[in-house]
């Protein structure tokens, strides 16, 4: 057993002690790396570590340190999912077919935080291109949460908050196209943030027409941190979030005050619509639980008015799953069948030799405009919505989920169905640690903010997070 790791300090407490000259980028490297060894031969939350080039990194930024010329972020560890670019060092997407693919450049993302200082620890382990809930892959060894080394940590950012449970760094990269930076940090008793869709550039992306087979959902994707406290997700912010011209839907720089949303957050007054189960949704009676425990701590300890809502759209789930694929390059990946399919995921191959047609496509567009207009909707009666993250805590590893929830027959993949909602709407959502199972095993909440309206989703986490 592992175990999470809640003492390690967070990013803002080792810039403060960096610039008081307590510690050096080299000494917290170094304690970091200690940290992946010790941890990671049965966590697999690292795919392809590179301990030299973050050393390496160190200590050229000791030199910037003195010399005063390092960013806001220097000597920080993070990590990267391994469905980032990341130049010169090898990104797999959790597939063979790309077991050997080095990328020529960084993502955008990895380019800010490199740029700001921070140093990666290396690339985190996902499902094959990021198509799971879960952290399985064909290529490594299965990610392992750290609270039960025997359960999932959830997906497809598994490795990046399997690594930020277990207090190797302070916090990762994920992505998120359905709730797979949202999901994982529920499962690991971490905060994931998927900012709106826009704020945070992807480009390249590692699905790009370069790339041949594989493709970019490029109206549901967003990038994200994963954190141990929201005071660290609003820093990565601040160096994550802005425009670039490579990304056309990124949006513009200015109008949100990171760090200032989480300092002394005050939410009294505000409206917040509370669903246990979307009206639709098998929910374990823990999870159910805990959500009522969140909502009423709302209402009660931090003054906002809560009130019980039910959405009037319908379960969205098979339609989802169809605009995934629309966004999928299904010529492409179906062409790798014949060669890789015995070695590619199950669920993947399913998934594209499914006799997918055009109808299925249109009504899938049509269920994410139903969505956004219902959704809109509701948004003018609240400024936030609070449900479960996952309808499930962690379930044993190599499932894509459990089959029967609080007495229901459900799909495996079920449980994940209160995480899509914010990515077809590109709305800002976060899910935070709400307490544990009697077993030990850890619950989130998920807030969903209006739309552009990130500052006010951390506003009430950071609220949240000092009265849990």
């Amino acid at each position: 057993m592992i175990g999470a790791r809640t003492t390690q300090p967070s990013a803002a407490e080792l810039v403060q002690q960096l610039a008081a000259g307590a510690l050096s980028p080299v000494e917290i490297i170094e304690e970091a790396l200690g940290r992946l060894t010790e941890s990671d031969p049965e966590l697999h939350a690292f795919c392809t570590p590179t301990p030299e080039i973050a050393r390496t990194r160190a200590r050229q930024l000791e030199r910037d340190l003195r010399a005063g010329t390092a960013g806001p972020l220097a000597g920080i560890p993070y990590a990267v999912k391994d469905l980032i670019c990341t130049k010169g060092i090898r990104t797999t997407s959790g597939s063979v077919v790309y077991a050997d693919f080095v990328p020529e450049e960084d993502d955008i993302c990895v380019e800010r935080l490199d740029r700001a200082g921070a140093i990666s620890l290396g690339k985190t382990n996902a499902s094959e291109f990021g198509y799971s809930a879960t952290g399985t892959n064909p290529l490594f060894p299965t990610t392992r949460n750290p609270w039960d080394l025997s359960r999932t940590p959830g997906g497809s950012s598994a490795g990046s908050a399997a690594a930020v449970a277990a207090g190797i760094v302070p916090f990762a990269l994920g992505s998120d196209g359905g709730g797979s930076i949202r999901i994982p940090a529920a499962l690991t008793g971490t905060v994931g943030f998927k900012p709106s869709m826009g704020r945070v550039p992807v480009y390249p992306g590692c699905r790009d027409e370069r790339y041949p087979g594989v493709s970019g959902w490029e109206s549901i994707e967003h990038i994200g941190p994963i954190a141990r406290t929201v005071g660290d997700v609003a820093l990565a912010m601040t160096v994550l979030a802005g425009p670039d011209p490579r990304d056309r839907h990124t949006l513009p720089a200015g109008d949100v005050g990171w760090q200032a949303a989480v300092r002394d957050p005050d939410v009294r007054g505000l409206r917040i619509g509370y669903s246990a189960d979307f009206g639709y949704l098998a929910v374990d009676p823990e999870v159910r639980a805990a959500a009522d425990r969140a909502a009423a701590a709302f209402e009660s300890e931090l003054g906002c008015a809560v009130t019980a809502f039910v959405p009037d759209w319908e379960n969205p789930a098979q339609h989802f799953t169809a605009l995934i694929m629309a966004e999928t390059d299904l010529v492409g990946m179906r062409a790798l069948l014949p060669e890789f399919r015995e070695r590619m995921s199950p669920h993947l191959v399913a998934m594209l030799e499914t006799g997918w047609t055009a109808e299925d496509f249109t009504r899938a567009n049509l269920m994410r405009k139903t969505v956004a207009n219902r959704m809109a909707r509701i948004m003018t009666r609240f400024d936030l919505l609070l449900t479960p993250t996952a309808a499930v805590p962690a379930f044993p590893l190599d499932i894509e989920g459990p089959t029967e929830v609080d007495g229901r027959a459900v799909s495996p993949t079920a449980w994940q169905g209160f995480t899509p909602i914010a990515n077809l709407t590109g709305q800002p959502a976060i899910s935070m640690p709400a307490g544990t199972t009697a077993t030990g095993l850890p619950v989130g909440i998920q807030l969903i903010g209006r739309h552009l309206d990130d500052a006010t989703v951390l506003r009430a986490a950071a609220a949240y997070e000092r009265i849990s």
